[in-house]
């Protein structure tokens, strides 16, 4: 895996993470709101917290896509996973929030399960689009 890639699995954990965490500290401010009340909801986006998430998961879709143009899925999932430990520190420092000891507990469990998904074989390896090209059959 070259540095690129690895940067670019980063930066999907680290949007992800960041991105739900801005999205709740913004929505947390405004109090319930409904899918009923659209007037709401556009207020809700137009706030700066949630205005501030909203971009940062546009740069987390954009390098998801682009992690899933080089890697399987379940190679980017796994890899990127570690996001629930972020998320976690997150809202228990940041947003604080109780995080129980079942929560943490549950944590360790993904991550333990991710370090066996990791030791597995990978397909994620393919051929350079150099490589794939195709031949033309001559007239």
């Amino acid at each position: 895996m070259t540095a690129s890639q690895l940067l670019n699995l980063a930066v999907v954990t680290v949007t992800a993470s960041l991105g739900d965490t801005l999205l709740a500290r913004g929505m947390k401010s405004l109090g319930p709101v409904s899918i009923h009340h659209l007037g709401e909801l556009l207020h809700a986006i137009l706030t700066p917290w949630v205005g501030a998430g909203i971009v940062v998961l546009i740069g987390f879709f954009a390098s998801y896509l682009t992690a899933l143009s080089w890697a399987d899925l379940t190679y980017v999932l796994p890899a990127t996973s570690i996001g629930y430990v972020i998320m976690a520190l997150l809202g228990h420092f940041w947003l604080h929030e109780y995080v129980s000891t079942w929560r943490w507990l549950g944590i360790v469990f993904i991550t333990a399960g991710v370090g066996f998904v990791a030791r597995g074989p990978s397909y994620t390896e393919t051929a350079s689009p150099a490589e794939e090209v195709e031949e033309v059959p001559q007239a």
